[in-house]
Order: structure tokens, then C-alpha cells, then sequence
């Protein structure tokens, strides 16, 4: 998938293309519905297939007070977006900018110039433009102006989540889940398993201490991190940049939170163990770390024996878990 921050980076040749346009936060399954339909207009009209998004979360310029976390970061979506098998996405820097352009402007400057779009895909409440004045009304009547068709996405609906049937998916519900540590309930409208992204830091080697080394991600790392407890799941280390493919996936037994039994950990850490090795040297490497099953939440111990027996059994759940 070609990746452009600019109109400007647009390639010539390009030629003409069916465009997605929307936050895409976390590509959940409400997105990916809109791409799928992308992806079969596009075939129809022999057109390539983008998706312009945002850098940000808009409000985050806005109204950053209102801002929620993003499910994921923007290279995370990025690569999720790739995963789909558009052929670009245009990926703007939301900035003062941008966010002063009239609805009317974009759409001539990023769809019609940049794009030649035939066709536009939106969800139905996609609002765009200075103070969101760009709605779907506006879509259809440029469309019918410049020359290209606007498909309306209906929401998508769950089936039978937990009492939640008939619920619009959306990233707000996911975070939802994940906040409260249900990345199971997460994961099915998501269609993967969550993760999180960051580079590996040395930490307080307590976990080596205890007899299970930990990879302990940076305090910057990308995606929204689910509540406090024990998690298991997976290490995937990223390759460098320039290299193809993914790097190896490792069965983890991954920890979320502020260490409670020790009081001495300020902020929440994410830290993972992984299975059965104690070999991996990970420092200085990025690693997605992916959320599968909820084993508890996070509690305190009266000292390290109870700790330790705990972690024990918090690995073998884990290797239970992973195996099914």
C-alpha cells in the first residue's frame, strides 16, 4: 500500500480512484465493512482504492479536552489499513491548518484535484470541513457537481454480545471493553486481538529478580492500553525498517499496572513475559504486544512468596489460554 502525508505526494499516475474517508480508529469491523465495499466498487470501475485519514483524532486540535484516547496509533492504523489490501491511503496531519479548510475546499482540493475520485464512501454521520460543517447533504450535491457517486455506509450492528445485541460498533464501545479488561468482547469487533505498540526499555529487572524476565514496552508507546490486571497474549517483534515481513510471535504472559505489591512504580507499565524462554534479548526492539484473555485483575501480596506462587499459576493460565 502506498503511504502519503501530502496532496503533493500523490503519484501522477494514480489515475482515477474509489475513496473511504473517516477517522479509522482502531479498522474495526464497522470500517471494514466500508472497505470491503470499496474494494468491490473499485473493481467494478478498474479504479485503485484509497483511504484518506487523519494523523489524529480531530478533536485532539479541536477540542482536545474532549479528545478520547485512540485505540491505536497512527502506525498501527496504517499497517491495519494495508492489511486490507487497499492500494494507498492518504494520511493528513490534522493540524490548526487543516482544521481551518471549508468543507467545500477539501472536497475540491483532496478528492476532485488530488484524488480524481469516481466514487466516496463515508459512514452516515461523517462530518468533515471547518466546524464540521461538511456533512453527507454536501457530499451528494458536490458529487453531483464534480462528478462522482457517495455510497453511505449504514452503521454496523452486533449480534449477541453480552447482553448488547443491536449496538452500532463503533471505537467508543471498544474502548469501552477495554477498559473495563474485556478484550475478548473486544476482540470480536475488532476481528483480531487488540494490541499495543512500543519500543522494549530496561526496567527495574524485579521480574528477572523473581524468575520471569519481563519485556517492559516505553512509557510512549501507541494504542490504548486495557485495565490493570494479567493478561495472556502475544510478543510480536517488528522488524526494522526496510525489512519485509514480520518479525517472531511469542506465547506471553503480560502484566498491566503500577506493580502494587512493591508501591514503587509511579505511572502503569506494560510488561510481558514470554513463555518458556529466557534467551530473548529485546532491548531497543519494537514489539506489538497483543491482549487475547483477561486472567485477573491486579492485586496486591503480603510479601514475595504468594507473588511468586501466583505468577506461577498466572503462566500457566496463560499457556492454557494460548493452546486452546
Amino acid at each position: 500500500m502506498i503511504v502519503m502525508r501530502d496532496a503533493s505526494e500523490i503519484p501522477a499516475d494514480l489515475g482515477r480512484t474509489v475513496v473511504a474517508i473517516g477517522k479509522f480508529d482502531g479498522v474495526h469491523a464497522g470500517h471494514r465493512a466500508i472497505i470491503d465495499k470499496l474494494l468491490v466498487d473499485a473493481a467494478s470501475f478498474d479504479a485503485k482504492t484509497v483511504a484518506v485519514t487523519f494523523d489524529r483524532n480531530p478533536l485532539a486540535t479541536i477540542a482536545p479536552e474532549h479528545c478520547p484516547e485512540s485505540l491505536v496509533g497512527v502506525e498501527q492504523k496504517i499497517d491495519l489499513l494495508a492489511a486490507t489490501g487497499l492500494d494507498a491511503a492518504l494520511v493528513l496531519r490534522f493540524d490548526a491548518e487543516l482544521a481551518a479548510v471549508p468543507a467545500e475546499e477539501f472536497v475540491t482540493r483532496y478528492l476532485v484535484r488530488a484524488l480524481r475520485a469516481t466514487h466516496l464512501l463515508v459512514g452516515r454521520d461523517f462530518r468533515f470541513g471547518h466546524g464540521g460543517a461538511g456533512d453527507v447533504e454536501l457530499l451528494l450535491r458536490m458529487g453531483a457537481e464534480h462528478g462522482f457517486a457517495v455510497d453511505v455506509i449504514d452503521d454496523i450492528a452486533s449480534g449477541a454480545i453480552g447482553g448488547d445485541e443491536g449496538r452500532r460498533v463503533s471505537s467508543t464501545w471498544i474502548r469501552e471493553l477495554l477498559a473495563s479488561g474485556d478484550v475478548e468482547r473486544a476482540a470480536k469487533l475488532l476481528g483480531r486481538t487488540h494490541a499495543v505498540r512500543g519500543a522494549v526499555v530496561r526496567g527495574l529487572r524485579r521480574g528477572r529478580e523473581l524468575g520471569f524476565p519481563t519485556a517492559n514496552l516505553a512509557p510512549d508507546l501507541t494504542g490504548f492500553v486495557p485495565a490493570d490486571g494479567v493478561y495472556a497474549g502475544w510478543v510480536v517483534v517488528r522488524r526494522p525498517e526496510g525489512e519485509l515481513g514480520m518479525g517472531a510471535r511469542y506465547p506471553a504472559a503480560i502484566s498491566v499496572g503500577t506493580n502494587p505489591t512493591f508501591d514503587d512504580v509511579e505511572n502503569r507499565v506494560v510488561e510481558a513475559h514470554v513463555l518458556d524462554r529466557d534467551d530473548l534479548d529485546l532491548y531497543d526492539r519494537t514489539v506489538d504486544v497483543e491482549f487475547a484473555h483477561r486472567i485477573r485483575g491486579m492485586v496486591a501480596f503480603d510479601g514475595l512468596d504468594p507473588l511468586i506462587a501466583q505468577m506461577r499459576a498466572d503462566v500457566e493460565s496463560a499457556r492454557i489460554l494460548l493452546s486452546r
